[in-house]
């Protein structure tokens, strides 16, 4: 894949002398690579394979290799090749069998109670439980009693706690009692149900010297806006748990999701930096790779010694490698070295989608963006056809891996990378400061993170502005035949696309064909149908209703996350005056798009419910509605009234309820309910209406049918079955984001809907959707 020939060519008419020498210098060692895919090959076998066939793979591996070795005569590098192979294989089998076969897996099969002593290896992360919140964490067990008997090991389990176990700190010696389970996870003799943690011994001093920066980090930038103060800590240490759902999906959409996970980028762009002030200070020679060994050791414990991080240092550290002469030649050997000495470490790294993004585009950037840059440096200036290079080779090498997972390609990418790539360096570099210095003085970190979140700031507006683009991704399958054409694709294009970079005409008309798919919709033949009544906004994790009132007219119930998706939806649904726009309640899933449904149309009224609660979603509501010179009325509970063709009841909240608990937990129970009915078909829009407002509507409305539900909170399995299943539904609509942190629709509330009877339609899966009438009844149509 890799083209030089050219480049060759104009260094030998340069230097006639000296050509044959730098031609040596460029040649690849392919060596190297070829261990570092023989490892990896044999990592997926040992993973998948069971062990009498892993056994006969690798009998007929060593019999090929004696074929190969024999009429080739390259038995070193044969012979190596099978020894990287059988030794990350073996490895791989026998971590397997000692987590499958230990002392805790066979107490976990058992369901036994034990009390158990361990490290703490992992931040205690706090998740959405079925009827309580949890914290998930990871240990590290050094002792187990069970059964009657102590038993002293080393072996990780996943615990899952109550919220005490959210103040335990990484890096602490804790002992609690609690139940056993079985574990799936590769690397994970069990799972602890775990009791109260008590804390033998606190985390050393280079744990809690991490912990303090993390922490000063967070602080010197929590007073920005919220989506500033959670990518900072995101950006430096990886640190997300701050991140909005809505932040992240933007992400995901224009291919920025890796600046939200610790990568090999953080880490060249905290040494480098620390290079360059060593280099200032008059370091050189050694003293530069003990600040480079320093540098790479603190951001490690900074970033957490997670397989994932262990990965983005050594990927960074290639790229330091890979810097300056020979770059070609010393990158991939160390890209080799590095993926080899990772797998028989941690043999499960084989089958990381994370390990396999790292790689691609490590490789990638090595091998084609030197080969594109120096193609558009001929009419482009060379740092500018080095900043589109990168980022294009790093896209294309992950396109097919980032499809599997994802289920679409992005169009966006390579843009919205080049256009935050100025301000991610600064970003990451002025919040570590930040975090440094606020350790000393907290004003001077606080400025420094201003700073930081002014960068940061800049890369959220691209991500938020990136995804509501009409094209900015595009669906893609996800089986084989799709991942494999897609491949293909890539191989070509990688193999190709040198020759179109090389020549500005060319060059030009591709991305302006892009830049054209990427803004202008492609047209959905017969959408929307004739017949339909209402649709469902494909508006990712949140809510956004059209109920059809007359032509080019509709009542809107809800808006979304964002103003771009609603925007979209109503502007296909040809949607340009909205008589009314109900917000069920003040979450910002609910109402942060109202923007989109304002602009540009003609709107009567916005009404919500009488709970105003969140504070910041009822702000947030009136002055998107203020700036159309409208205020944000209460619907009158109880009340029917006609607008154009739909017809609408307010079935809750009942007058006199209030706000009450902490800020925000009254929102969802205090949802505008509406009954409303279109051409004759009925349909029960339920906001996230909690089951004591299920109950209370069951209650005060025995025997109500529906034809269509919007099912309650996305699908939370927080649900009276009872009564959604009692309405009937033919029809139930399930509006919910794509691979959402919530765990939203549960299959325990769709299940025994779907078994009633009713078609189930979500927004995750079918996109936008529409209820028809029809002749034969309720009919739907989605556009995924």
């Amino acid at each position: 894949m890799v083209d030089l020939g050219a480049a060759r060519e104009v260094r030998r008419a340069d230097d006639p002398e000296g050509g044959d020498e730098a031609e040596r210098a460029d040649r690849v060692d392919v060596r190297m690579p070829l261990l570092a895919v023989a490892a990896w090959l044999a990592g997926l076998a040992a993973a998948f394979l069971p062990p009498a066939a892993l056994a006969a793979a690798g009998a007929a591996v060593v019999g090929v290799a004696v074929a190969v070795a024999r009429r080739r005569g390259h038995t070193t590098t044969v012979a190596s090749v099978v020894l990287v192979a059988l030794a990350v294989g073996g490895a791989a089998g026998v971590r397997a069998e000692q987590v499958r076969t230990n002392v805790v897996a066979d107490l976990a099969a058992e369901r036994a109670a034990v009390t158990v002593t361990g490290t703490v290896v992992a931040d205690p992360r706090p998740v959405e439980g079925r009827f309580a919140d949890r914290v998930l964490t990871r240990m590290e067990v050094r002792e187990v009693t069970g059964r009657g008997t102590t038993t002293r090991l080393r072996t990780r389990v996943l615990v899952l706690g109550d919220q005490p176990w959210a103040d335990v700190r990484l890096g602490a010696t804790v002992r609690t009692r609690g139940r056993l389970d079985t574990a799936e996870g590769g690397d994970l003799a069990a799972v602890v149900l775990a009791g109260e943690p008590t804390v033998l011994a606190e985390p050393g001093p280079w744990w809690r010297g991490a912990d303090a920066v993390r922490r000063s980090i967070r602080e010197a930038v929590d007073h920005r806006p919220p989506a500033q103060a959670a990518l900072v800590p995101a950006l430096v240490t990886g640190d997300d748990q701050l991140l909005a759902t809505e932040v992240e999906e933007d992400f995901r959409t224009t291919g920025l999701t890796h600046l939200l996970a610790v990568s090999g980028t953080n880490l060249t762009l905290v040494v480098g930096f620390l290079l360059l002030i060593a280099r200032w200070c008059g370091a050189r020679g050694r003293v530069m790779y003990a600040v480079g060994a320093a540098g790479i050791v603190g951001f490690v414990l900074l970033a957490r010694t997670e397989p994932s991080v262990l990965r983005a240092a050594v990927m960074g550290s290639v790229a330091l490698l890979a810097l300056g002469v020979h770059a070609l030649q010393r990158g991939f050997r160390a890209l080799g070295v590095a993926v080899v000495v990772l797998l028989l470490v941690q043999p499960g790294l084989a089958t990381s989608a994370g390990f396999a993004l790292s790689v691609l585009a490590t490789a990638g950037i090595l091998v084609l963006a030197p080969v594109w840059r120096d193609a558009m440096a001929r009419w482009l200036p060379r740092w500018v056809a080095e900043a589109v290079a990168v980022p294009l080779a790093a896209q294309l090498a992950c396109t097919p891996v980032v499809a599997a997972l994802s289920g679409e390609v992005s169009l966006v990418a390579v843009a919205a990378n080049l256009v935050v790539a100025p301000a991610v360096g600064p970003a990451t570099v002025l919040g570590l400061a930040a975090g440094l210095v606020g350790l000393v003085w907290a004003p001077a970190g606080s400025l420094l993170g201003t700073g930081a979140g002014w960068c940061v700031g800049w890369i959220v507006a691209v991500a938020d502005r990136g995804a509501d683009l009409p094209t900015a991704a595009v669906g893609w399958g996800t089986g084989p035949a799709a991942l494999v054409v897609l491949s293909v694709g890539c191989v070509l294009l990688a193999l190709g696309l040198r020759r179109v970079l090389a020549r500005p005409v060319p060059a030009l008309l591709v991305l302006a064909g892009l830049a054209l798919a990427v803004l202008v919709r492609p047209p959905t033949p017969g959408w929307p149908t004739d017949d339909w009544v209402v649709a469902m906004c494909d508006v990712g994790q949140g809510d956004a209703l059209v109920l059809r009132s007359g032509p080019a007219e509709a009542v809107v119930v809800d808006a979304g996350p964002d103003p771009g998706p609603v925007d979209r939806c109503l502007d296909d649904l040809g949607v340009d005056r909205v008589p009314l726009v109900v917000l069920t309640h003040f979450h910002a899933d609910h109402v942060d798009g109202l923007a989109g449904v304002l602009g540009g149309r003609s709107v009567g009224a916005v009404e919500s419910t009488s709970v105003l609660d969140p504070a910041g979603g009822v702000a947030e509501a009136r002055a998107a509605a203020a700036v159309a010179g409208l205020p944000v009325g209460v619907a009158a509970y109880g009340v029917t009234r006609r607008v154009g063709d739909v017809t609408l009841q307010t079935l809750w909240p009942q007058p006199g309820r209030a706000a009450t608990g902490p800020e925000g937990e009254s929102a969802n129970d205090a949802s505008v309910v509406l009954l409303a009915e279109v051409q004759g078909v009925r349909v029960l829009l339920t906001g996230d209406l909690e089951p004591p407002g299920q109950a209370a509507l069951s209650r005060a409305l025995p025997g109500l049918r529906v034809d269509v539900l919007k099912l309650p909170h996305h699908g939370s399995r927080y649900q009276d079955l009872t009564f959604l299943v009692s309405l009937g539904a033919d029809v139930v609509l399930v509006s919910v984001g794509e691979d959402n942190d919530y765990g939203h629709p549960a299959e325990e509330v769709l299940d025994p809907l779907a078994e009633a009877g009713a078609e189930v339609l979500r927004t995750d899966e079918d996109g936008d959707v529409l209820v028809r009438v029809t002749e034969d009844g309720v009919a739907t149509r989605a556009r995924g």
